[in-house]
């Protein structure tokens, strides 16, 4: 007798607990283009269309037309900088730095060369092979492609926010500056405003 009442005991417990995360829901997954604004915090979709809008923006101002009938058939090569985040929140300013270089790279209009820490490692890499690899397909020093502009940027934000009501505000500046000169040969803006309640 005392089985069969712990027997039924642990079959109630299993049904009470299938039950009842059942009725919590789970996880669904979605496309990653699906506008998923759940927080009102900055996201992947601000992130992914700021980068695509303001890249558009870089190839259509004059700088591009110019640079192109000064070197014809030759594209201009970028190197992304650094991006601050100066907003009143956590940005993963390395993802939407990744994607600027997508959206760069997906115009096929301009070069983009490695930056940072991930440039060290290469160069490390090439280093060692003048040890290591072959004469035939050792990589040499000094070939690598130097950049015409640098990119960079800033993150800022501003909350305005009573009771239960709250309006955030985006503001994303980037410059782009002639390596050579230093000149400023254009400056974007993108913005984003939302409201939270």
């Amino acid at each position: 007798m005392k089985n069969i009442t712990l027997t039924i005991l642990a079959a109630a417990a299993i049904i009470t607990t299938t039950g009842c995360s059942s009725s919590k829901g789970g996880v669904q997954r979605v496309n990653e283009n699906t506008v998923t604004d759940i927080s009102g915090r900055w996201n992947d979709t601000d992130s992914r269309l700021t980068a695509e809008e303001i890249t558009a923006e870089l190839m259509d101002h004059s700088w591009y037309s110019t640079f192109a009938s000064e070197n014809t058939g030759k594209k201009p090569v970028l190197i992304v900088g650094m991006i601050t985040n100066k907003s009143h929140e956590h940005i993963a300013t390395e993802t939407f730095s990744k994607d600027i270089e997508k959206a760069i790279i997906n115009s096929g209009r301009m070069r983009l060369v490695q930056a940072g820490t991930m440039r060290e490692e290469i160069r490390g890499e090439r280093a060692e092979q003048q040890n290591n690899a072959s004469a035939s397909t050792m990589k040499k020093f000094g070939l690598e492609h130097g950049a015409d502009f640098m990119l960079q940027g800033t993150v800022n934000s501003i909350v305005d926010e009573n009771k239960k009501e709250k309006a955030v505000y985006y503001q994303i500046d980037l410059e782009l500056t002639n390596i050579q000169t230093n000149e400023k040969v254009w400056i974007g803006d993108k913005k984003i405003k939302k409201l939270i309640k």
